[in-house]
């Protein structure tokens, strides 16, 4: 039987793509909450997430912070987490309460993954999966905190993947959290300005959005091809 081929090697301008996907995606999505707030069904679902933001007391803030953190923690795009915290709450309330959401979602999945399935993680990493898991383990390894600030400035990957891989690889926990905390920041940022534009129809609030977003996006493509961990996310370090 003949080995398995490699899979193919995704390369920076698909991964700005579907970067790019995601953030036109999200802000589709805004923009038909709101337009469609008066039609039939639209106003119950602009007024759910309106009431995250209640000014008389914090069980709002409380709410979407709950609510945040579990999506996250599941695989919900943290992009996604970030504009919605920009719509329901402003940018200021926004950014504190997505950040906050993204770093315990980030980890519980840590902290879950080393706890149960750190055994099976070595024994997949010895494997038949060690092949395509051993570079970015090895990244992550040797450079807990700067490999994980490369990839999660990038504007590929899974976040839940690399939360899952971190603590059943063994990754010490300070380096790791505080570096996606870091490496969280300027994404978020952007999509929660980009969620409070939408929400108040603020067209220069969007535009600035976009501009960060593509210089961001430039710079994570840039550690893609540069940084050792952005190449073994692509298949290889060659």
């Amino acid at each position: 039987m003949s080995p398995q081929a490699p899979p193919p090697r995704r390369g920076p301008l698909a991964a700005l793509g579907r970067a790019l996907l995601l953030a036109a995606g999200l802000a589709l999505g805004g923009w038909l909450l709101r337009e469609l707030g008066g039609a039939p069904g639209g106003a119950q679902a602009e007024a759910w997430v309106r009431r995250f933001n209640l000014d008389q007391t914090l069980w709002g803030e409380f709410a979407f912070l709950a609510v945040g953190t579990v999506a996250a923690a599941v695989g919900v795009p943290r992009q996604a987490v970030a504009f919605l915290g920009g719509y329901a709450l402003g940018p200021w309330a926004g950014l504190a309460l997505s950040m906050l959401a993204q770093v315990l979602s980030c980890a519980a999945a840590y902290g879950w993954a080393r706890l149960v399935g750190r055994g099976w993680a070595q024994r997949r990493l010895a494997g038949r999966f060690g092949r395509r898991l051993r570079p970015l383990h090895d990244a992550l390894a040797a450079s807990p905190f700067g490999a994980t600030l490369a990839l999660r400035l990038l504007p590929v990957g899974n976040n839940l993947a690399l939360n899952l891989l971190a603590g059943l690889s063994g990754l010490p926990a300070l380096p790791f959290l505080a570096a996606s905390a870091v490496g969280y920041l300027p994404q978020t940022a952007i999509f929660v300005l980009a969620g409070a534009g939408v929400a108040v129809e603020r067209s220069s609030q969007m535009l600035l959005a976009a501009v960060l977003f593509l210089g961001s996006a430039l710079i994570g493509v840039w550690l893609l091809r540069r940084h050792r961990a952005g190449r073994a996310m692509q298949g290889g370090e060659g």
